[in-house]
């Protein structure tokens, strides 16, 4: 495994071939001569896929700003991969992940590294993206997946530059957002983290791969894939999901719980809607040890007064509990999602994940990034599984998730609307109620 900075030219000291036997002033002159050299041609170099040595500087006392953040000097061949590769491996992934030093990447990557994500027989590299802030934090991460010496971790980069980080990306993880500051308004933050994902989304659209699965986590995700996604018309807009598997996570607990039952029993659970205190957890049509949850738990006043708001408040119980926001939950889920998309989904099943509305089969207004139950064929695709139950008290709900999406769009507006998506003016409702989960951005 290789560690660079995308954002820094790699310059290093260089091998000298000399015919002389002697150490001499000429030798080193040629030496001095052939670094010269090398520091010119190492920005071509740089492309991904050359067979060419790289060169990575000592992290730590000494390195000089524009130095590449490796943890120690490496010098390798990334032409001899092939050679050491099992043949089993399938070709290699490009995963990049931005807010990759906070607190949810630092437990997700070390599931991916390790195979527990995408499968054990797939090697990935790890694309970084941070700030100026966080670059010491950074390359911390990166030294802790060095020394984890996972085989299937073929190569990490970090940088601050989104258009670098995201250059060939298979997998786009879009975890990083600012959080809500003390009297900021809805529309404020809306406004604020809208700015980041346009950016990010054209970066997507300008260098990484057409086929690219993106899967927005920073908050108020499901508006934040809608602006991505208008950003990025090189990308098909079926291939960018907002979170809401943590939502689907948390029900899936408070019904086996409630059922005394272990977890694995309970299936068939969706999240309509939004990521937020609007969401609706379906306990209409989800199983438990393969029967109706409601035959199983016949209390509904519990399923409707107890349980549903207490997954829609859930992120804010736990801050209250534990003194921030959930980051462990959420990289399993974010984990969870992509197993979701990479392994076909069991018959009869179905996974929540916040995609966009248009044409679906449920009457929810298209233009939008809704949660529906979806079910794949585990090559990154998915579709919208038909046919739910929706009952008039799962309507009324799901009307008012809609509805709320519909006014998060209003306030961002001027910041979507080019390929994907027809954006009314509908300006910022005035009196659009406050239901952003605290802490989870």
């Amino acid at each position: 495994m290789r560690t660079t900075m995308t954002t820094m030219t790699t310059t290093m000291t260089a091998r000298a071939t000399t015919t002389t036997r002697a150490r001499t002033t000429t030798t080193r002159a040629a030496t001095r001569a052939a670094m010269g050299r090398r520091r010119a041609r190492e920005p071509n170099a740089r492309r991904r896929g050359d067979a060419c040595v790289r060169y990575n500087t000592p992290a730590g006392v000494g390195r000089k700003a524009d130095d590449p953040l490796g943890v120690f000097r490496l010098e390798y061949d990334i032409s001899r991969d092939e050679a050491h590769r099992p043949k089993t491996w399938k070709p290699t992934v490009t995963v990049a992940v931005s807010g990759a030093a906070g607190q949810i990447s630092n437990h997700l990557l070390f599931k991916i590294a390790s195979g527990s994500v995408f499968g054990h027989d797939q090697p990935v590299v790890l694309r970084l993206l941070g700030s100026e802030r966080s670059r010491q934090a950074l390359e911390g991460v990166a030294m802790e997946l060095e020394d984890c010496l996972f085989p299937l971790l073929r190569e990490v980069d970090i940088g601050i530059d989104c258009r670098k980080v995201f250059a060939g990306a298979d997998w786009a993880l879009l975890i990083g957002a600012k959080p809500r500051g003390p009297g900021m308004e809805r529309g404020d933050l809306l406004e604020m983290n809208g700015a980041i994902f346009v950016d990010q989304g054209k970066a997507l659209n300008e260098v990484a791969k057409p086929t690219c699965k993106v899967i927005v986590v920073g908050n108020p995700c499901n508006t934040n894939a809608l602006i991505a996604l208008s950003h990025a018309p090189n990308l098909d807009p079926r291939n960018f999901h907002a979170l809401t598997k943590l939502d689907e996570n948390r029900a899936k607990c408070q019904l086996a719980l409630k059922a005394g039952v272990f977890y694995e029993t309970v299936s068939n659970v969706v999240i309509w809607g939004n990521h937020s205190t609007t969401q609706v957890p379906d306990f209409v049509n989800a199983k438990i040890d393969g029967k109706k949850a409601t035959e199983v738990i016949t209390d509904q006043d519990w399923l409707e007064n107890d349980f549903t708001p207490a997954i829609q408040t859930r992120g804010g119980l736990l801050i209250k509990k534990w003194g921030r926001s959930s980051a462990a939950s959420t990289a399993v889920s974010i984990a969870d999602h992509i197993r979701n998309l990479v392994n076909p989904t069991p018959e009869g099943d179905w996974f929540s994940t916040a995609v966009l509305s248009n044409g679906n089969p449920y009457g929810i207004q298209d233009g939008i990034v809704y949660s529906f139950p979806c079910r794949s064929k585990g090559d990154g695709s998915y579709e919208i599984v038909p046919g739910l139950e929706v009952n008039d008290w799962l309507r009324e709900r799901m009307k008012k998730s809609e509805e709320e999406l519909t006014g998060e769009k209003g306030c961002v507006g001027h910041l979507v609307g080019e390929a994907h998506v027809d954006v009314p003016d509908a300006g910022c409702p005035v009196d659009l109620e406050d239901t952003l989960l605290p802490g989870e951005m």
